[in-house]
């Protein structure tokens, strides 16, 4: 068996790309908090297919968003859990069962059904236009979202954007934001890796690749770091909707072109 599976068959210029994309991915990620599937998704799917750029972004996701969950330390992770567990139970539910679909839903379909929201709710959101929750829902509106981030997380390997969606409705802080973040990503990746496993899309094959992204995207996040530590509140909101903004065009794009 060869060791390095599609690694071994991939151009070096693919090779180079790959790498420069998840090392972006990574370094927006480290900035604001989200957004590396969507830019691996986006990226890798316009060099490789769907299935195997979905099955390179896996552990890097896993790996960074452990990352990003323990930054303040285990009991502000716990904290988050705690809080968020209505969200986290229905994003689990939902990610495991949609994830079975990837086989059945077209890829430009799939591109479409994940582009168009993003760039919706990010213009919406540029526009001044922010979702409020209603305290008497609170319940039911957690499970909701929560719900459809799964469900689009098990298809697609993306929940981002549900989950912004919701800790902009709740006026999560900056420090909180990314840490809620990497806890919901965190258990979500968890979830991916175990669904996709069973789906096939991560396989002797594939593995090799998905191993080998965890290194640049964890160089990347280092450098984002740098960055989200020096923005203020109002610059973290604004860049956490470009770049929301960009990847969901570029899905539809593909959407579109496929």
């Amino acid at each position: 068996m060869d060791v390095l599976g599609l690694l071994a068959d991939l151009p070096g210029a693919t090779l180079v790309a790959a790498t420069a994309i998840v090392l972006f991915a990574g370094f927006v990620k480290g900035a604001v908090g989200f957004a590396m599937p969507m830019i691996i998704i986006s990226g890798l799917g316009s060099i490789l297919p769907a299935e195997t750029a979905l099955a390179a972004l896996i552990l890097p996701t896993l790996v960074t968003n452990g990352r990003q969950a323990l930054r303040g330390g285990w009991q502000g992770a716990w904290t988050a859990v705690k809080r968020y567990r209505l969200f986290l139970a229905a994003l689990l539910v939902f990610l495991v069962g949609s994830a079975q679909l990837v086989g059945v839903i077209p890829s430009r379909a799939l591109f479409l059904v994940i582009g168009v929201p993003l760039v919706i709710f990010a213009v919406l959101q540029l526009a001044g236009w922010v979702l409020r929750l209603d305290p008497r829902h609170r319940r039911r509106d957690e499970m909701l979202i929560g719900g459809f981030a799964g469900f689009m997380g098990g298809m697609s390997g993306i929940w981002g954007p549900p989950t912004v969606m919701y800790l902009a409705a709740t006026d999560a802080p900056k420090s909180e934001a990314m840490r809620v973040q990497g806890v919901i990503y965190g258990i979500g990746s968890v979830a991916l890796l175990a669904a996709h496993l069973r789906s096939g899309v991560l396989n002797a094959q594939t593995l090799p690749l998905s191993l080998a992204a965890i290194v640049p995207a964890l160089a990347g996040m280092a450098l984002g770091y740098v960055l989200h530590d020096r923005m203020p509140q109002a610059t973290f909101r604004r860049a956490m909707l470009v770049v929301l903004a960009i990847a969901g065009l570029n899905l539809v794009r593909r959407g579109l072109m496929a």
